[in-house]
């Protein structure tokens, strides 16, 4: 699946979601993105921002689901997907919690 497949999940994509597949594909990209994904997500309104979130949170859940097939993308794409929701609405929705029986770090 590619990753704007899990951001839209069938919905309305949101042209931010461009610039989370491309780092999500290659996190080197990320630091030099991240205050233009920030910005462009300051300009979405309510219904967006909440869109924007729970593309977010497919994105982690789809990480957990596929981490046993290669753990160190998952980790990157839980990553750059919990940094950007930190940073973006101040907290996580789904608090990690170990569903899996195992340490992922």
């Amino acid at each position: 699946m590619k990753f704007r497949e899990v951001l839209e999940a069938g919905g309305t994509p949101l042209p931010l979601f461009e610039d989370i597949a491309r780092v999500l594909e290659d996190i080197h990209l990320f630091p030099g993105s991240v205050e233009k994904i920030y910005r462009s997500a300051m300009t979405l309104d309510e219904e967006g921002l909440d869109h924007l979130r729970f593309a977010l949170l497919r994105v982690q859940i789809y990480s957990d689901i596929h981490r046993n097939e290669d753990m160190e993308q998952a980790q990157k794409i839980k990553y750059v997907s919990q940094v950007l929701e930190k940073i973006i609405f101040g907290s996580l929705m789904m608090e990690h919690e170990d569903i899996f029986g195992s340490n992922p770090e």
